[in-house]
């Protein structure tokens, strides 16, 4: 074939002859294309990936972009740049305006205006639209469809170009593309900041560097905004505040705006944080930045428990002797003996509209939670039977963020457990701005994990909450808070608004349970000698380097003893290196699912999925029940040409449920032999092997630590450098500004809350401003207001 040398990169011209795949949410395409020129040695055909919108079988592209081998399909060819080929022969023109592009315009038609305009009819269409007047008998309609495609056809590849002569990769420009549309090019010259503000994953810099390009530096107006909204965004989305204080966020866009030598006034930083607040972009509050969602999910929550709280008389009371009574017959039925801190939270539980649970490991918080459930159905005289009921009338819900945190909750109250999404109706479609309309019928409303529930997730939830209902919030406050924005559980905790019962009291330890006990010397800051042996727990020096080899021996030991991958959990709390997540998996593929002649494999990106491996799921699935940390194991794969789709499809069972992924879908799962700390909170697995070394520095803190070893029911093995354990142990790591708990104890402590909101129930949300923020209530007259009704961040 011709080698083109004006092209440094590799590249195919050719006609489109098939079309296998395109996903209609962000146009990536996997198609076929007869080769008519290239500088690579191609067959005939080959397959090109990458995102094309609009486009047809029997179009001619150019594509430009990077080989890549599949093991399967050979060689194929990703393309980054893509142009199309006007078709300047009559057949070819005939062959584009009757393609699908063109919707009603058959081969009759197309070559009636062929006949009409020549062979050169699309750039004569394209300069002006009036020659379509020449052809007889076709319809105004038709003729705009015509133009306009044509049109749309060479805006967007001319925008996709230029996008990526920008720098963005084809996935991003496809994402800028869909959210400005044909006014693309236009925007990003006009205001290449914007993009920091509508588009996720870019961010200041990557902005920063175009606008430079552009001739947009220094002192401009939109840059000194985009460095105050992203400074903002990072300070919440990855260190978990709900807010700043305005000069740490001053002060931070001032470094970045400068970091390369160039001069700012700080005034005029000022200035346009003032002009943000006024936008409603950010929430200046008392010395405090919020972003909006955060700072409205924190006051309507606040509002909502105390609505709550002040119906108390909804609920139905009882005598002290009664629930004593009560409590004495289920100790006989279930044969335990409540020690006086579960009494008391029984009794608490069943008098009050709502109260905190909180204890470690091992200190019966499962056995108070059974009794809660079992206690309130006897007093009610209600059924545990869901047969006894319509689906949504059952008295009791009990749920928690996660998928296999619900499970542990099923097994131990008897109950169908769910995870919070589901109980407040958020689905797959749901966005972050969407008013769920889904009330909770239940009466009594349990949480187990709280420490898992971020700032958003908690507004959500309970405004779902009837005045007429009970809650129970269950959690361990020394785990991981949560990965969202805020610390829902130690505020309301530290706030003291709500009646609150901690167990102390260990009593796994009474059963011989050295990894309970560590935990809990670990809470209390009390020494210990983490290489001490004992039979469920063990300590084994090594370097980073070594790490893999010693997991590999402890794991092949294991299955030695006849455990099997569901019992195993190697946990790390990073991604990259030898010590790292991704590598680790690689290593323990092949020893807990090794490669074999019959056992079938699909390669998504350098990821191999192999029938019975052990994934995890990345996302929220609610519409197929699977959610964001729970672990499944592949049932099935099947190619394209063997299945109904006629797309390569991957089934996982998660403990009876399946689901089918097709390959695209595949981005939402990841092996799970090992994963990460973060993502196995509210799991419990029978053996836990946990690699700490130096390099995982940056994430060496107590609460992760204490989170990853609260994971072993009964066998603990940590790898690695003790000088790592003992310095991740001594440091608490960052912690989060939040509002929610000093602004709970300052509405609950206020006499005249109820009579502010009263007064001001005339007050229109909309009209407020940065100047009558300061002057009034920020929860009043917020009844149906939404905290997205002012800003929406993507979870």
């Amino acid at each position: 074939m011709e080698n083109m040398s004006l092209f440094d990169q590799p590249f195919v011209k050719g006609t489109i002859t098939r079309i296998l795949f395109q996903n209609a949410d962000n146009f990536y395409t996997v198609l076929k294309a007869e080769v008519i020129d290239s500088n690579e040695d191609f067959e005939e055909e080959v397959t090109v990936t990458g995102y094309f919108p609009q486009i047809a079988e029997g179009d001619t592209y150019l594509f430009t972009g990077r080989t890549v081998t599949h093991p399967k399909y050979g060689k194929q060819l990703t393309a980054e740049k893509f142009e199309k080929e006007i078709p300047q022969t009559k057949d070819g023109v005939i062959h584009y305006l009757s393609s699908d592009l063109f919707k009603g315009i058959g081969k009759k038609i197309a070559r009636q205006i062929v006949e009409v305009l020549g062979e050169n009819a699309l750039n004569i269409i394209m300069d002006d639209r009036a020659s379509l007047d020449k052809v007889p008998k076709l319809s105004t309609d038709k003729k705009d469809m015509i133009y306009q495609t044509i049109s749309e056809n060479q805006a967007i590849e001319k925008t996709m170009i230029k996008l990526n002569d920008w720098g963005f990769g084809p996935q991003l420009a496809m994402k800028i593309y869909q959210y400005y549309k044909d006014d693309t090019l236009q925007v990003i010259k006009d205001s290449p900041y914007r993009l920091v503000m509508d588009i996720q994953g870019i961010g200041f810099n990557k902005a920063d560097e175009l606008a430079h390009r552009l001739g947009i530096e220094g002192s401009h107006p939109e840059r000194l905004k985009a460095a105050l909204v992203y400074s903002m965004e990072q300070a919440c989305l990855q260190n978990g505040h709900t807010y700043i204080p305005k000069n740490m966020l001053l002060e931070t866009a001032y470094q970045l705006l400068t970091k390369s030598g160039e001069t700012i006034d700080s005034g005029l930083l000022v200035n346009k944080l003032l002009e943000l607040a006024e936008e409603k972009t950010l929430v200046e509050e008392e010395g405090r930045v919020y972003l909006p969602s955060l700072f409205y999910s924190e006051m309507k929550t606040v509002q909502t428990l105390h609505r709550l709280m002040n119906h108390q008389e909804n609920i139905k009371q009882f005598e002290q002797s009664e629930v004593l009574l009560m409590i004495g017959e289920l100790e006989d039925e279930f044969e335990v003996s409540y020690a006086a801190k579960q009494r008391e939270a029984l009794q608490i539980a069943m008098n009050h509209k709502m109260m905190i649970l909180s204890g470690g490991p091992g200190t019966g918080k499962t056995t108070v939670i059974r009794g809660i459930v079992n206690l309130y159905a006897e007093l009610h005289g209600l059924s545990l039977d869901y047969k006894d009921y319509e689906q949504s009338d059952f008295p009791i819900a009990v749920a928690a963020p996660t998928g296999r945190a619900s499970k542990r909750l099923s097994e131990s109250t008897g109950l169908e457990a769910t995870t919070i999404h589901r109980l407040i109706g958020w689905t797959r479609e749901s966005k972050p701005d969407d008013i769920l309309e889904n009330e909770i019928t239940a009466k009594l409303v349990i949480i187990d994990e709280m420490s898992m529930v971020d700032t958003w997730l908690m507004f959500q939830l309970m405004r779902a909450v009837p005045n007429d209902c009970q809650l129970i919030f269950v959690g361990d406050q020394d785990q991981l808070p949560s990965v969202g924005p805020g610390q829902v559980f130690r505020d309301m905790i530290d706030a003291g608004i709500m009646p609150q019962v901690e167990l102390e009291e260990v009593y796994r330890q009474q059963e011989g349970s050295s990894i309970i006990e560590l935990a809990h010397q670990i809470k209390r800051n009390q020494p210990f000698d983490i290489a001490a042996r004992y039979n469920d727990r063990s300590f084994i020096p090594c370097s980073t380097d070594q790490i893999p080899a010693v997991v590999n021996q402890v794991v092949s030991r294991a299955v030695d003893k006849g455990y099997d991958k569901r019992d195993i959990q190697v946990l790390a709390p990073i991604y990259k290196g030898k010590a790292g997540i991704k590598y680790l998996n690689q290593e323990l593929q092949e020893i807990l699912n090794p490669k074999t002649e019959d056992k079938r494999e699909l390669q998504f990106g350098d990821v191999i999925y192999r029938k019975n491996d052990k994934v995890l799921q990345l996302v929220n699935r609610p519409e197929d029940n699977v959610f964001n940390g729970d672990i499944g194991e592949v049932v099935g794969i099947f190619m394209a040409a063997e299945n109904a789709l006629n797309k390569d499809i991957v089934i996982v069972d998660y403990e009876g449920n399946e689901v089918t992924y097709t390959k695209q879908d595949l981005t939402e799962l990841t092996h799970a032999y090992c994963c990460s700390i973060h993502k196995s909170q509210g799991s419990e697995f029978p053996i836990v092997i946990m690699p700490v070394v130096r390099a995982y520095y940056r994430m060496l803190q107590k609460n992760i630590l204490y989170t990853g070893l609260t994971r072993a029911k009964q066998s603990l093995i940590i790898c690695g450098e003790r000088q790592a354990f003992d310095e991740g142990i001594s440091r608490t790591g960052l912690e989060r500004m939040t509002s929610f708990g000093s602004t709970l104890k300052e509405y609950f402590n206020s006499d005249n809350t109820a009579e502010e909101n009263e007064q001001s129930a005339d007050i229109p949300v909309g009209e407020l401003t940065e100047s009558n923020m300061h002057l009034i209530s920020p929860l009043i007259n917020m009844e149906g207001i939404s905290p997205f009704d002012y800003q929406t961040v993507d979870e």
